[in-house]
């Protein structure tokens, strides 16, 4: 997860967790062979696979979903609230 530190507290950038990689492992599916399949380049795949796609567009998730047999959810978390942990806090884990 991308954090931001703003005056000792640590704060949550993107609420949205991709969890291609374990779908893709649970299908048995490598980057090459889904990359193939929904018509995407391999560097494109992996900057959603990793995390780093500021944005996805609705007809790729579902080429995705479709290649993978899978449902939006499956590949997308949304995580309710801002994380907001202070320096402090985190030191005491």
């Amino acid at each position: 997860m991308k954090y931001m530190f703003f005056n000792k507290h640590i704060i949550l950038i993107m609420p949205i967790i991709i969890h291609l990689d374990k779908v893709m492992r649970d299908r048995k599916m490598s980057l090459n062979e889904l990359s193939a399949r929904v018509g995407i380049t391999l560097s494109n795949l992996s900057i959603i696979k990793n995390q780093k796609a500021k944005a996805l567009r609705l007809d790729t998730l579902a080429s995705i979903c479709h290649a993978l047999h899978c449902q939006p959810a499956d590949i997308m978390e949304y995580v309710a609230d801002t994380a907001e942990v202070t320096k402090e806090e985190e030191q005491s884990d």
